[in-house]
């Protein structure tokens, strides 16, 4: 087990990076949902729910 470890430290250090990397981006989006703000980018000119998402 320790050879094996040893062998493939690099690809389980990057992978567990990218892995906390996801969760952050998943984190901030959901807080972001929360809070009521759009992640869209806000550009609806040629969306196709155009008016739906922002109403007045």
């Amino acid at each position: 087990m320790g050879a094996w470890f040893a062998a493939n430290i690099g690809n389980i250090v990057i992978s567990l990076f990218l892995i906390a990397v996801v969760a952050a981006i998943i984190v901030y989006l959901i807080r972001q949902k929360q809070q009521g703000k759009s992640t869209c980018g806000n550009s609806c000119a040629h969306c196709a729910l155009h008016g739906e998402c922002h109403k007045k």
